[in-house]
């Protein structure tokens, strides 16, 4: 995730302060990874840098002058162009379980446990997602299908693979 094009997103509703837009990042996107304020104020300097945000307003208060941020016209534009491209998708052609399971083959290891110690681990986090997916809102709910789905295409990997271990050991030790 573009954590200055999401705040420069968040800055197209109006001006805000750093708490003011770490409090709306945690609460749109940051459930299972809020942002540090350090984060949130080291790209607020490198947006205002590059023109991006303004300065808006300054308060004085108990501690330090509160910045309140706006985006700029450029800022607006950037977001476009961020939203307009397409993500990559991410093929996963080289993973670590992969790694794990011809490993376990080359030196003897149980690859059969291996998947299957995995496959447990992968239908607990269902579970888990399921259960807060079912308490969520729209967004939570949408979040936790996508995880779903990739873990959902985890399993049937892990099914397939462990179809074909006794053709995958015969090739990798020839």
């Amino acid at each position: 995730m573009s954590i200055s094009h999401t705040l420069l997103g968040l800055l197209e509703s109006g001006p805000r302060h750093g708490y003011d837009l770490k409090r709306a990042f945690d609460d749109r996107f940051g459930q299972d990874r809020p942002l540090h304020y350090g984060q949130v104020y080291s790209t607020m300097a490198r947006l205002l840098k590059h023109g991006l945000v303004e300065v808006d307003g300054l308060e004085a208060g108990g501690g330090p002058e509160r910045k309140r941020y706006a985006i700029t016209d450029a800022g607006v534009t950037d977001v476009e162009s961020w939203l307009a491209q397409p993500e990559k998708p991410e093929p996963y052609l080289q993973t670590t379980l992969y790694t794990k399971v011809v490993l376990a083959l080359l030196t003897g290891r149980s690859a059969e446990g291996l998947l299957d110690t995995q496959r447990a681990e992968h239908l607990r986090l269902m579970r888990e997602l399921t259960r807060r997916k079912a308490g969520g809102d729209l967004a939570d709910q949408l979040i936790c299908d996508h995880a779903l789905f990739h873990l959902e295409a985890d399993l049937r990997w892990l099914e397939l693979t462990a179809a074909r271990l006794d053709q995958l050991a015969t090739e990798i030790r020839t």
